[in-house]
């Protein structure tokens, strides 16, 4: 069963939060003590985190910094903030989505559903990791991590799936429209600050890893990864 954590100060909203949750087959947690979302975090063991913006003591968008130096869990805000600075200051912060209130409940849910599909996929033991790899780099899709030697550094999910698509096309150039419509499956309002975000937070992750100039801007295009070797995508390994 997949635990959500609920970080809402609204007690109403909270409430009628964790009874959608619940009624689906969720474990919903509400924090209460807003000094100890991180421990709260912590303790819940959470899958995935319902984050507003205004919050007592320090704001949402602190406490998404906290829990993302702890996990890649997928982290939706829900904020009556409609500014699009709002939403880029989220996203740059870590969260995978923006939800803006009044909002409906079954969107919530059917956005709660896929985040859980995409970040967790199939438990079956027998599958196979997938990996991705290109210039040097190993990108492992379903744990959200990226390694070069024995470096590794952590993603969001949408961080890896950008990072993906630029490994599958390493040396080439990747549209705009088409990273845009595979992070967002083209059912998300997002403008074109959105995905300068994502790409920015990728180069820090790859100069992590010393590959400081690693993604290309070409202009009125898109994106390019530089690549020095062969790409070996979809390989596979125990």
């Amino acid at each position: 069963m997949f635990t959500i954590l609920i970080v809402e100060d609204d007690a109403k909203m909270a409430g009628m939060l964790s009874g959608h949750i619940e009624k689906y087959g969720y474990r919903a947690v509400r924090v209460n003590d807003f000094g100890r979302v991180l421990d709260e975090f912590r303790e819940s063991a959470a899958d995935m985190v319902l984050l507003d913006v205004n919050l007592p003591k320090y704001d949402g968008f602190y406490w998404c910094r906290q829990i993302r130096g702890l996990s890649t869990c997928p982290i939706l805000f829900l904020s009556a903030r409609e500014s699009g600075m709002d939403q880029v200051m989220a996203l740059d912060n870590g969260a995978d989505d923006y939800i803006t209130k009044p909002f409906s409940y079954e969107v919530v849910m059917a956005k709660i559903r896929s985040h859980l599909r995409r970040a967790y996929g199939d438990y079956s033991a027998k599958q196979e990791e997938r990996t991705v790899s290109a210039a040097g780099l190993v990108l492992y899709p379903e744990r959200f991590t990226v390694t070069k030697g024995e470096t590794n550094v952590l993603l969001t999910q949408k961080e890896a799936v950008l990072l993906e698509a630029l490994l599958q096309k390493a040396g080439r150039v990747v549209s705009r429209e088409k990273l845009l419509d595979l992070m967002w499956q083209g059912h998300h309002f997002i403008d074109d600050n959105t995905l300068n975000v994502y790409v920015t937070r990728i180069r820090k992750k790859l100069k992590e890893l010393g590959m400081e100039e690693a993604v290309e801007t070409v202009r009125g295009a898109g994106y390019l990864l530089q690549a020095n070797g062969h790409l070996d995508a979809g390989e596979t390994s125990e």
